[in-house]
């Protein structure tokens, strides 16, 4: 293992996702990881050893015995290989993670390589799983995964989409930008000296390891399961206000700020509910899902689930009017027209007055000039514990940007986010909100 990079070990299982895990050996790399694999035989079936061996400079482990475990000595040396591999590795990631595997891994069992890896490492353990949609909805293996969650185990949830079998729904393996993010937040536990659960071990005695500090480069800051427990709502995307039937008032929201928040607090162990309006973007997998349309729409939503949530995150951009009589038919284009607005609700006010005892509620605010005393003001005016305030005017980052900058304002004091893209402020956003504390459990 390179003496300046961190060790993780990228397990393969077969499937036709098997070809992502090339790219996440990729990104880890990216990332000043050191990413070693270990494959299943039928792993080999889709993607050839060779290809991960070039990528990632390290001979690929498929078998316990001779030197396909990655041992040069003889068997007996080669039959302890995953001792080594297990002690030495400070993330075991197993993408694609598929049903056998996740079933041998819920009930013990160690045939291979990588089962018995599993078994013998005290590492943070994070599985992607893909399979047909049948199967990943399969009692079964929802029973499996729900005892690999109850050992510590982190599961990176597969999206929905066209599966390789022709069906349509869940199963797809994640992205694999989203799991080399899981990757970092993980092993950024490591920058405060934070000791991480891990599941149970072989003899039955629950144990803690110290994540070591990342490369750096993956998407995260200190994280790990420090939002299980809490319920997070999170409003993303811009309200549509309409004209008629086919024109709409709206705004420049891509809605990235707010799918990210929602996607790094299910990482982080929260149940999350995204209130989204229209965006073009793929909802996070894991997260309940509520999509309107317009700023009234969007209040009666958040209002009907409020008393859920322990922590609210209000990334929409709420159009402030709407148009006071909405025409009927289509306006036809004959010469100058006059629309009459009026406010729409103010949503984040109303949230930040009726929320239950303990509930933190984050705002955020779009400025084009005097950003942080027209914040501050904001701050105040709606009776929010936070806001984050962001200087829009640049074309480069905010609105319709995947990057990001601004200020995490309080009633006591301000944190600066330099510009980078919007999963990271996500995270920097969530690290601010535990620090708050305030309904947030500790």
């Amino acid at each position: 293992m390179s003496a300046d990079r961190v060790k993780v070990t990228v397990g393969v299982c077969g499937g036709i996702a098997a070809y992502k895990a090339v790219e996440l050996v990729r990104l880890l790399q990216d990332a000043g990881l050191d990413p070693h694999v270990v494959m299943t035989r039928a792993a080999e079936e889709f993607v050839r050893p060779l290809t991960f061996a070039a990528i990632s400079g390290h001979r690929v482990i498929t078998s316990l015995w001779g030197e396909e475990a990655g041992a040069s000595g003889d068997g007996a040396a080669s039959a302890i290989e995953h001792i080594n591999e297990a002690q030495t590795t400070k993330v075991l990631v197993v993408a694609p993670a598929t049903a056998d595997v996740l079933g041998k891994f819920a009930h013990g069992l160690a045939d291979d390589f990588l089962t018995t890896l599993f078994l013998a490492t005290t590492a943070p353990v994070i599985v992607a799983p893909a399979m047909n949609v049948n199967m990943w909805g399969h009692a079964a293996v929802r029973a499996n995964v729900e005892i690999l969650r109850g050992r510590g185990v982190r599961v990176v949830e597969p999206g929905s989409g066209y599966l390789a079998c022709g069906m349509v729904g869940g199963g797809r393996l994640a992205e694999p930008s989203a799991i080399a993010a899981a990757v970092g937040e993980v092993l950024a536990m490591g920058l405060d000296s934070v000791e991480t659960p891990v599941r149970e071990s072989g003899h039955g005695a629950p144990g803690s390891v110290a994540v070591p500090e990342a490369g750096g480069g993956v998407p995260g800051s200190v994280a790990g399961a420090d939002f299980v427990g809490e319920t997070v709502l999170v409003t993303a995307g811009g309200t549509r206000e309409a004209i008629d039937p086919v024109r709409f008032i709206g705004n420049r929201s891509s809605g990235r700020m707010g799918y990210a928040v929602a996607e790094a607090a299910r990482r982080r162990g929260a149940r999350v509910i995204l209130i989204t309006a229209p965006t073009g973007l793929e909802v996070p997998a894991g997260c309940e899902v509520v999509r309107v349309v317009s700023a009234a729409e969007m209040r009666q939503a958040v209002m009907a689930r409020l008393t859920a949530a322990s922590v609210v995150v209000m990334a929409a951009a709420v159009s402030d009017y709407r148009v006071k009589e909405v025409a009927a038919q289509k306006i036809k284009r004959e010469g100058v027209k006059v629309l009459e607005l009026e406010a729409t609700e103010d949503i984040l006010a109303e949230v930040a007055a009726r929320r239950r005892p303990g509930t933190l509620v984050v705002g955020f605010a779009a400025e084009t000039e005097n950003v942080l005393a027209n914040g501050r003001e904001k701050l105040e005016r709606k009776g929010v514990d936070a806001l984050v305030v962001n200087d829009v005017s640049s074309s480069t980052l905010g609105f319709d940007s995947e990057r990001n900058a601004g200020s995490f304002l309080t009633r006591g004091g301000v944190v600066e986010f330099p510009a980078m893209s919007k999963v990271e402020m996500a995270g920097r956003i969530l690290d601010e909100v535990r620090k708050i504390g305030k309904g947030v459990s500790s």
